[in-house]
């Protein structure tokens, strides 16, 4: 690695650092309190809202995950703005409850997580100034990438003032220009350690993966252990790995080596399509499950309210079966950004899945996840048999380089 003022510039040997790991658990409080905003007043609107502040937490994510990849994030003023980035997302964590419903008696809510969202995309941008030294092609693309962002700061605190429906479309055009702003000013970054870089999101995916399993927890707290109580956590758990298996078993490998493969500009591009985009609609698929999961364990256990044979219904079906297809598709996008290929069988689930709650509507909960989880086991089994030789040889290849 060679040493710059104040940071530690990584190599292709750079390794993800505890300090990251650490600035994760801050996501997963995060994406846990967005999960909960969806289910406190579960319909299209809510469901707009956790959409939109879980684009927020993921730019200002990925932003670090590009930032630690340039420099060690646990070293010099590198590891002072990771710190101060993971306060202020615990603040914009905390205000997600009352982002568009600000009870009062204190700090506004809406108001804090719009400055504390600017705060940490701006500390990114001024550490990676430092970061990039002399290096005038990267200096050249921090100040075009810093329009955006301030326009897209200002359009959030504006939104945060506002409050309701021009909150709402003010936080979206403000997605808008910082989405859009980010892939038109350039690909002139540098990706040093694209084994780090792939690493880090793959265990982002592993911590979403995670808040569909803590979801179905949170659903029965409180509640009597009941045989189909059990039943619930175990096809919740059978979907989660499925979620896993469909990632880590051969695409994020493939997609690694892919990424090494590349250089210069072309790595840049690729890292930018396959991970930064193309991931934010995985995770949001896998906490679109979540929700989903969460609602099936409530009208499982909650017998007070529910009977077992109440069907889950509206927003809380639509959740369940079509944030799998959404990350599915997301698989199909990342598959062809990476191998130019699209994997028949997926596309074929993901368009069922998205057909899936008119045919369920009237399906008991229990029933409608059972039918999920075996609609997936039955994808994978035929991917492992379909595919088995060049799977095998993928992961025999993998297990090599990785000694």
């Amino acid at each position: 690695m060679r040493a710059r003022a104040r940071v530690l510039l990584t190599g292709e040997d750079h390794a993800v650092t505890t300090l990251e790991l650490f600035f994760d658990l801050v996501f997963v409080f995060a994406i846990t309190q967005v999960t909960a905003l969806m289910a406190e007043d579960i319909g299209w609107r809510s469901a707009l809202r956790g959409l939109v502040v879980l684009a927020l937490l993921w730019w200002a994510w990925s932003s670090y995950a590009w930032l630690g990849n340039q420099a060690r994030a646990d070293e010099g003023v590198v590891r002072t703005a990771v710190i101060v980035a993971m306060g202020a997302l615990f603040l914009v964590a905390l205000s997600i409850p009352e982002a568009w419903a600000d009870e009062g008696g204190g700090l506004s809510a809406p108001l804090l997580l719009a400055a504390c969202i600017t705060v940490v995309r701006l500390g990114h941008l001024a550490v990676y100034l430092v970061a990039a030294g002399e290096d005038a092609g990267l200096r050249r693309q921090l100040r075009r990438t810093a329009g955006p962002v301030v326009v897209a700061g200002a359009l959030l605190v504006a939104g945060a003032l506002l409050g309701g429906t021009a909150q709402t479309l003010l936080w979206l055009l403000a997605l808008a220009v910082d989405y859009t702003g980010i892939y038109v000013s350039g690909a002139d970054w540098r990706l040093p350690a694209p084994r780090h870089f792939a690493e880090r999101y793959g265990l982002i995916v592993i911590i979403a993966i995670g808040e569909s399993l803590i979801a179905v927890g949170v659903g029965v707290t409180d509640l009597p252990l009941t045989l189909p109580i059990v039943v619930v956590g175990l096809l919740g758990l059978t979907v989660s790995v499925c979620l896993w298996w469909s990632y880590f078993d051969v695409v994020a490998p493939v997609a690694e080596r892919v990424l090494a493969g590349k250089q210069g500009s072309d790595r840049i591009r690729l890292a930018r399509d396959s991970y930064t985009y193309l991931h934010f609609p995985m995770i949001a698929g896998i906490i679109f499950t979540a929700l989903g999961l969460k609602k099936v364990a409530e009208y499982v256990g909650d017998t007070g309210h529910h009977a077992l044979t109440d069907p889950l219904t509206g927003t809380g079906l639509w959740a369940l079966c079509a944030g799998v297809a959404v990350y599915l598709l997301a698989h199909l996008g990342f598959r062809l950004r990476n191998v130019g290929s699209v994997n028949r069988p997926r596309a074929v689930v993901a368009v069922l899945l998205l057909a899936a709650p008119l045919a369920l509507r009237h399906a008991p909960a229990l029933v409608s996840l059972a039918v999920l989880a075996a609609v997936l086991v039955t994808m994978l089994g035929y991917e492992v048999v379909r595919y088995a030789d060049a799977r095998a040889r993928v992961r025999q290849e993998v297990a090599h380089e990785h000694g």
